[in-house]
């Protein structure tokens, strides 16, 4: 039985997420305690700024080449794998050429700013990175999530034991650690691409009705996916250019922010399993399916991160001073309201994955693209007015409900639900579980 167990798609979809998460955080940990502030919250922006720039890199492709490539023959594969390298190698060449002109043009703004690290060396990073996440495209296309986990493995273990040597022993500064993680995100492309995982063989064999074909569907795809990258990163870029708060706010606001995202992992695995269940019951036409599996996953899961939303509400103090410090026991209070925040999560991203299964993608879109123009304007007015990070939090909250009703309001003109029910599936599902262990 753990045999079959470690072997399913689940599984493993879900332990390389949870292995991401802990190296991420793990690394997270690390710089807090090496870097100061000042300098912790510039590699902040570098990550916010960086993961904004790979959603629109590669959400534009992965959606589109992960549906076409299920049902595509060897012929039809080839010409997809050279089209998505073609596409994706322009956007990653024009991207980082724009990137150093910027930076080459108005050099002592940006570096005077807390974005000089992003500027600098994104560029190269970009470049360091693009065959291992084409790697990543196919492998998920093709369901091997054991190398998934491979190549990830390969990619964050060798910088989590530099950032665990350079805390101890080398005490280097943060140019070093960008360094080091261009080259292990090297090593991981190389090897990728020896092993012959990202297709680049196959470069040449593109055409213009597979160009054409990923592009049409990947701009709805990447609309969605840059708003959520936007709404998640939005508060560190604006608290960054404010003159008062500026990077120290940055440092601060990031510590129960990278907590929170502990409460996104189980919502990433499991919208992996129940997004394509959800689109096969609603093309079949069984729309009660559909709302069947809308009101267990969501309810369930809300349900199981009430222990751990109140747990971190009573403890917050001390998980922040172990996480970063006694220096960053001021955000306490903000990470008890990303704990209430964690709660609404998946109403909201199950709320979406609906909207897509029901072949409503531009409603998701719209949704939250109001989420995020919304965001930006409480955010402007919390940092710029206020000059407060609880605020700016507050907002998120907000703007997230607004964002849930809205659209609950697409989604219930195909697919009517009560919310009332949410609150007794979850409970009645998690009973059937416990009876079955006993």
């Amino acid at each position: 039985m753990f045999k079959a167990l470690v072997q399913k798609n689940e599984f493993l979809s879900l332990a390389g997420n949870v292995l991401f998460a802990g190296f991420g955080f793990l690394s997270f940990l690390l710089l807090a305690r090496t870097l100061s502030q000042n300098i912790f919250g510039q590699w902040m922006l570098f990550v916010s700024m960086s993961s904004f720039i790979e959603m629109f890199r590669f959400g534009l492709t992965r959606t589109a080449m992960v549906r076409f490539l299920s049902g595509a023959n060897l012929e039809e594969r080839k010409k997809l794998i050279g089209s998505n390298w073609v596409i994706s190698a322009s956007v990653t060449i024009v991207l980082a050429l724009l990137i150093f002109l910027i930076n080459l043009f108005a050099y002592k703004t940006i570096q005077a700013s807390g974005f000089g690290l992003f500027f600098t060396w994104y560029p190269i990073a970009s470049l360091a990175t693009l065959p291992l996440n084409n790697a990543l495209t196919l492998l998920q296309a093709d369901l091997k999530f054991g190398k998934i986990l491979f190549i990830r493995i390969l990619n964050m273990a060798p910088w989590v034991i530099f950032l665990i040597l350079n805390l101890f022993f080398f005490k280097l500064e943060v140019q070093y650690v960008i360094i080091t993680f261009i080259f292990a995100s090297l090593i991981s492309s190389l090897t990728a691409t020896v092993l012959g995982w990202n297709g680049l063989s196959n470069f040449f064999n593109f055409d213009k009705y597979n160009l054409n074909r990923i592009i049409q569907f990947g701009k709805y795809s990447v609309g969605t996916l840059i708003g959520s990258n936007v709404l998640k990163s939005a508060d560190t870029f604006i608290i960054g250019l404010s003159p008062i708060l500026g990077p120290e706010g940055v440092a601060m606001y990031s510590i129960p922010l990278k907590l929170t995202e502990l409460m996104d992992i189980p919502l990433r695995s499991l919208a992996a399993t129940v997004f394509p269940k959800m689109s096969k019951a609603y093309i079949q036409e069984q729309k009660e399916q559909v709302l069947s599996l809308f009101y267990k996953y969501t309810s369930l899961l809300t349900m199981l991160l009430i222990p751990f939303a109140i747990i971190n509400l009573i403890f917050a103090e001390y998980i922040v001073i172990i996480i970063g410090g006694e220096a960053y026991l001021e955000s306490a209070n903000i990470y008890r309201l990303f704990c209430i925040y964690g709660l609404i999560l998946p109403l909201d991203r199950f709320t979406g994955i609906g909207l897509d299964a029901i072949n409503q993608p531009k409603y998701n879109m719209y949704k939250v693209a109001f989420m995020v123009s919304a965001n930006i304007i409480g955010d402007i007015i919390a940092v710029f007015v206020f000059n407060s990070l609880f605020l700016v939090a507050l907002t998120t909250i907000a703007m997230t409900i607004v964002g849930i009703l809205m659209g609950n309001f697409y989604f219930r003109k195909t697919i009517p639900f009560h919310y009332r029910t949410l609150a007794t599936v979850g409970f009645q599902h998690i009973k059937t579980i416990l009876k079955k262990k006993i």
